[in-house]
C-alpha cells in the first residue's frame, strides 16, 4: 500500500512518518557522524583485511622480544609471548565486529516481530506476550547468559544466540511503544477498510514508519553488544585464546600492569572504547536528524 491511501468518500490518509531524503543527507554534514562513521569504517576494514594490513602474524611468538615497549619495530609493543600488540589489535577486530552485529541483528529481528504483534493486536495477545517479556527482563540476564554459555560451551554461535536473546525483549518493548503510537494514525483504519491482512499491514504499513526507531535501537544495542562480547571474552566465556581478541587480550595481560607493562592492556581497551564512542556519535547524529 502506498504512503497515501485513497478510501471511498474521498478520504486521503497520509503516513505518520516519512523522512524526506534530504534529511538523511544532513548526516554527511554532521562532524560527529562523519567522525564516528570514519572510526567504524576503519575498524571494519581491520576486521575484513586484518590479515593483510597487520605488520606481523598475530599468533607468531618472539620469545626474545617479550614485553617489549612500543618502538619503531613494534609500534604498540609486544605481549608476554612476544606477539606484536598492534597486529593482535588489528586482527582482534574480526570476531568482535562479527559477533556483536549478528547478535544485535538477531535481537532486532525477533524484538521487532514481537513488538509489531504486541502493538498491533493489543488486547489479550499484548497482555500475554508483555507478561512473558517482563518475566524475561526480571531474570538476572547476566547470570542466565553465563549459565547458558557454560552449559553449551563458548563459541561464536553461542555468543550470538545469548546476546540476541537478551536484547529481544528490550527491543520488543521499544517497538511495541512505537507501534501503539502509530495505531493512533488514520492510515491504519483506512488499511483495514481496504481489507488488507494484518501481516501486510504490519510489514508494509507500520514497519516503515517505526523503522527509524528500530535503527536507533539497533545502534544503541550494538554498543552494548560490543561490551558484552568483550566482557564474556574477558571472563573466559567468549573468544578463546590464542585467537586475537580485545577482551581476551585484556584478561591475559592486565595482571602485568603493576609491572609497568601498560601497553599490553591499554591498546585493546582503547580499541573497545573507540568503537563504542563511534557508535554513540553515529546514534546521536541519527536521532538528531530524525527529530528535526
Amino acid at each position: 500500500m502506498s504512503a497515501d491511501v485513497a478510501v471511498p468518500g474521498e478520504v486521503t490518509v497520509a503516513h505518520a512518518y516519512a523522512a524526506p531524503p534530504a534529511s538523511w543527507r544532513l548526516l554527511a554534514r554532521k562532524p560527529a557522524f562523519v567522525a564516528g562513521a570514519g572510526i567504524l569504517l576503519l575498524w571494519m576494514a581491520c576486521a575484513v583485511l586484518g590479515h593483510l594490513i597487520a605488520p606481523y602474524d598475530p599468533l607468531a611468538q618472539q620469545l626474545l622480544a617479550r614485553n617489549a615497549a612500543p618502538s619503531g619495530t613494534h609500534l604498540l609493543g609486544t605481549d608476554p609471548l612476544g606477539r606484536d600488540v598492534l597486529s593482535r589489535v588489528i586482527s582482534g577486530a574480526r570476531d568482535i565486529l562479527t559477533i556483536a552485529p549478528l547478535a544485535t541483528l538477531l535481537g532486532a529481528v525477533l524484538g521487532t516481530a514481537l513488538g509489531l504483534i504486541m502493538g498491533y493486536f493489543g488486547g489479550i495477545v499484548d497482555a500475554v506476550i508483555s507478561r512473558i517479556v517482563e518475566a524475561v527482563l526480571a531474570l538476572p540476564v547476566v547470570i542466565v547468559a553465563f549459565l547458558f554459555v557454560v552449559a553449551v560451551g563458548p563459541s561464536s554461535l553461542t555468543l550470538i544466540v545469548v546476546i540476541g536473546f537478551i536484547f529481544t525483549p528490550l527491543i520488543a518493548r521499544t517497538v511495541r511503544t512505537a507501534v501503539l503510537i502509530e495505531g493512533q494514525q488514520d492510515y491504519l483504519p483506512a488499511a483495514r477498510l481496504l481489507g488488507e491482512r494484518p501481516a501486510y499491514i504490519m510489514i508494509a504499513e507500520i514497519l516503515p514508519n517505526v523503522l527509524p526507531v528500530i535503527v536507533v535501537e539497533f545502534t544503541v544495542r550494538l554498543g552494548y553488544a560490543i561490551f558484552a562480547v568483550a566482557t564474556l571474552s574477558f571472563l573466559g566465556f567468549g573468544v578463546q585464546q590464542p585467537t586475537p581478541d580485545w577482551g581476551g587480550d585484556i584478561a591475559a595481560n592486565y595482571g602485568l600492569l603493576g609491572a609497568g607493562y601498560w601497553w599490553e592492556t591499554l591498546f585493546p581497551a582503547l580499541a573497545i572504547a573507540s568503537v563504542v564512542m563511534a557508535l554513540n556519535l553515529v546514534t546521536d547524529s541519527i536521532e538528531q536528524v530524525l527529530s528535526s
